[in-house]
């Protein structure tokens, strides 16, 4: 989630801060040629004056009007040699009163016959194009008449080289990109804090809310930190998993104190039909088929004790050697399965370590065997596989059973489930609940995939790090 809010929110504010620089460097590149032009027009103003007097002389007939246009020329020629500016004083039909250098004349281009146009009627001209940095042969161009008496009789230009306006102007774009990178770069650190003030909250639900998942369900979460609204669904999910805990605690409860309670009936039960059929004969069917399906009763019963308390029990782990347990428990199996005709063989490695509770897997092995030899016909083997995979230990049980098929695999371990085709063989549907439930608390689990071309594999796994290494 901090990897899709991030970016947007670091994306909106690059917009917000080039939103804003834009503009500011527009402005900045405006006003230093604006500056420009306001100096050109001054200039201008000082050269007209100049040019009024040369007017005035040419127009009266003084033969001082020779030495004011020297003047003139060396006023110009000074302040181009100065400045770099080439500057003119041109007649109303274009021609020059004086420039310099010598042989300038108005460029022909629309924008100088349109400033000087404008010049004619009385009027400044208009502000020049923009020059940007990126234009090194951009020239401004400004005209300003000359009045005598009320009427224009000549026009003031100059053209001036932009070099160091565009370098200013760089050099301001310059500044205005570092100021714009500083406060990006501060953006994206208080964007980091945000982002993580909000999102603590929503990373701590998720790790509690996978521990209750998992089936650790004292995992709270502490509502301190982040926003007013993720503290209080914090609250709420604390509540929440409080109720559920103490649901399933009553749950608990009630399934291990009925069938603590209905064991002493179906004890005196059992007694009682025992004791009937002293009086029946040896091969009556019917009090045989009751004895059948009391001690099912009972087992069931026991079943379901051992569900409650290993829901309620936590794991004893410990570093145990996979492959010693494994073989203690094929050993104690093998007789049975050598009685119904079964091979029980023990393949792979013998040199395994993990963290398991030993007890528990050895329950969860008992299970698995059990269901096995059980369903395996005489004739057949049923192979135990040790073998060590990648951070876990692995236990492997095949047989050559009937097996399942997709549907029942997708079923299998589910409390008080079984086949309908395996409904006549003893058995209560709790075994691999129990089994799982027990692996499940030390980290361990069960899975089920078809044997080809028959029968089941079962896969006890236990990690191989231990819960601080993890």
């Amino acid at each position: 989630m901090r990897a899709r809010l991030l970016p947007l929110l670091v994306v909106l504010m690059a917009g917000v801060l080039i939103a804003l620089g834009f503009p500011l460097a527009v402005s900045l590149a405006a006003g230093q040629q604006q500056g420009v032009v306001v100096d050109r027009i001054d200039d201008s103003a000082r050269f007209a004056a100049l040019a009024q007097f040369v007017v005035e002389a040419e127009g009266a007939g003084d033969k001082s009007a020779d030495e004011r246009i020297q003047t003139l020329r060396s006023e110009l020629a000074r302040y181009q040699g100065l400045y770099g500016i080439r500057a003119g004083i041109f007649y109303r039909d274009g021609n020059a009163m004086a420039a310099a250098p010598g042989w300038w004349r108005l460029p022909d281009t629309k924008d100088a016959d349109q400033a000087f146009n404008e010049a004619l009627a009385g009027r400044r001209s208009h502000d020049p194009a923009q020059v940007w940095p990126w234009q090194p042969h951009g020239k401004l161009l400004v005209a300003s008449p000359v009045v005598l008496d009320g009427d224009v009789v000549a026009v003031v230009v100059t053209e001036s080289p932009t070099d160091q306006m565009r370098s200013r102007t760089l050099q301001g774009w310059l500044l205005i990109a570092a100021g714009l990178t500083a406060a990006m770069l501060v953006a994206f650190g208080a964007a980091l804090r945000l982002t993580s003030w909000v999102l603590k909250p929503v990373r701590t639900l998720d790790a509690a809310a996978h521990g209750i998942a998992t089936g650790r369900m004292n995992s709270r979460v502490a509502a301190a930190g982040g926003p007013p609204e993720l503290r209080r669904l914090a609250r709420s999910f604390n509540e929440m998993a409080d109720n559920v805990e103490e649901v399933l605690e009553q749950q608990r409860a009630f399934v291990a104190d009925a069938s603590h309670q209905l064991r002493n009936p179906l004890a005196a039960l059992l007694l009682r039909i025992e004791l009937l059929a002293l009086e029946l004969p040896p091969d009556n069917e019917e009090i045989a088929s009751v004895r059948t399906e009391g001690k099912r009763l009972a087992q069931v019963l026991d079943d379901l004790l051992d569900l409650a308390l290993a829901e309620h029990a936590t794991a004893e782990l410990s570093l145990t050697d996979i492959g010693s347990l494994t073989s203690e428990r094929v050993a104690a199996w093998r007789p049975l399965a050598e009685e119904k005709g079964v091979r029980l063989v023990e393949r792979g490695r013998t040199a395994v370590t993990g963290w398991a509770d030993p007890i528990a897997l050895s329950s969860a092995l008992d299970a698995v065997i059990d269901n096995a030899v059980k369903f395996t016909p005489s004739g057949e083997e049923v192979e135990v596989l040790v073998a060590a995979e990648e951070g876990t230990a692995v236990i492997v049980v095949t047989d050559r059973g009937p097996g399942l098929t997709q549907e029942e695999l997708a079923r299998i371990g589910d409390r008080f489930w079984r086949s309908n085709r395996h409904q006549n063989i003893k058995g209560s549907g709790l075994g691999l609940s129990i089994s799982r439930t027990l692996l499940a608390a030390g980290g361990g689990s069960l899975s089920y995939a078809a044997n080809p071309p028959h029968g089941l594999r079962v896969t006890v796994s236990v990690p191989r790090t231990g819960p601080d290494t993890a």
